[in-house]
């Protein structure tokens, strides 16, 4: 599996129609943002306007506490923007921590800098230039100590290097971002709208920090890149604080009863966020096909044949068939 989401694969191996498959395959909000309270026909029917854009920028600086100092652009997802950071970083070696979200060390190889992968952003090597970190990482959610990050990105840039944050899970973790403390460091931040905001078919992403390259990706994307849609809602969405605020807690609630029914079926929760649970056991694979052929989509890593990760049911009933597939799936495993 190269990315969770996708159910054509699933229902090419396993039959059923879309609507008969239960995706835990991601990480992405099953309570999405309620669109009804922000979309307008102009969204749909006028080209993107500037100032429209700016709202969403404006918004985004205030949800995501960007410094007024720091570039922010905005961008049809965050997996535009990653594929756009090989052609605006300098030249040099690329150290990215592993293993993590796969895209990010097939876009450096695709420009011929391919990356060292390195267990851990304290290991960088010395001749690197750019750095490439998930915060928290996808799919163990280990997270790094801000105070840790900016020493290495003082360290980055004294040689003239770039540390690289990927932050699409920071909304779910209080006080993780590096964002607020930043000075002159080079660091680039990645933000992703979808996940948390769980419209992840809206295509919205951000790119914060040093003005130099934000401007340049900034002008490598297309004009009117982003929709009128995604301008509207996104805007509305990240001003929404009361539904940031009670969303963490719901989301939180969740996990805790998702991590509950997965222990008590026997797998051994080690790693995630409030918004995906990673497991452990001896054959995940089987499992995974076991819980497919009951239409329960889940992902699995090729590096990793004990790994096993679980996103939110989204509610009682889909936690509950969720812990029946788990109970029949043991039969067949």
């Amino acid at each position: 599996m190269e990315h969770g989401g996708d159910l054509t694969l699933a229902m090419e191996r396993f039959g059923g129609m879309r609507e008969d498959w239960l995706d835990l395959s991601t990480g992405i909000n099953p309570y999405s943002y309620p669109l009804q309270r922000t979309m307008s026909a102009g969204a749909w029917t006028a080209l993107p306007e500037k100032a429209a854009e700016e709202r969403l920028i404006a918004a985004a600086r205030h949800a995501y506490k960007v410094p007024e100092h720091l570039g922010l652009v905005a961008a049809p997802g965050t997996q535009i923007l990653l594929s756009l950071l090989p052609l605006a970083l300098p030249d040099g070696p690329v150290a990215l921590v592993s293993p993590t979200y796969s895209s990010h060390k097939a876009v450096w190889t695709r420009e011929n800098r391919p990356p060292v992968e390195i267990s851990s952003i304290h290991a960088v090597p010395a001749d690197a230039k750019i750095a490439v970190l998930v915060n928290p990482n996808n799919p163990d959610g280990r997270l790094v100590d801000v105070r840790s990050l900016l020493d290495i990105a003082r360290a980055l840039t004294a040689r003239g290097g770039y540390l690289v944050i990927d932050e699409a899970f920071a909304d779910v973790v209080p006080g993780g971002s590096i964002l607020l403390h930043l000075g002159d460091e080079n660091v680039l931040v990645l933000r992703s709208f979808g996940k948390f905001f769980g419209l992840a078919g809206l295509r919205l992403g951000f790119l914060a920090g040093n003005t130099a390259i934000t401007a340049k990706v900034s002008g490598l994307l297309e004009s009117w890149s982003l929709s009128g849609p995604a301008l509207e809602i996104g805007a509305a969405a990240l001003r929404d604080d009361a539904f940031r605020q009670s969303m963490t807690h719901r989301l939180a609630e969740d996990m805790a009863d998702l991590t509950l029914t997965l222990s008590e079926a026997g797998l051994s929760v080690f790693g995630g966020t409030t918004l995906f649970a990673l497991a452990g056991l001896r054959d995940a694979k089987a499992l995974h096909e076991a819980l497919a052929r009951r239409h329960i989509w889940t992902r699995v890593f090729d590096y990793a044949p004990t790994w096993i990760r679980f996103g939110l049911p989204g509610g009682p009933a889909n936690l509950e068939r969720l812990s029946q597939a788990l109970a029949d799936a043991q039969k067949d495993i």
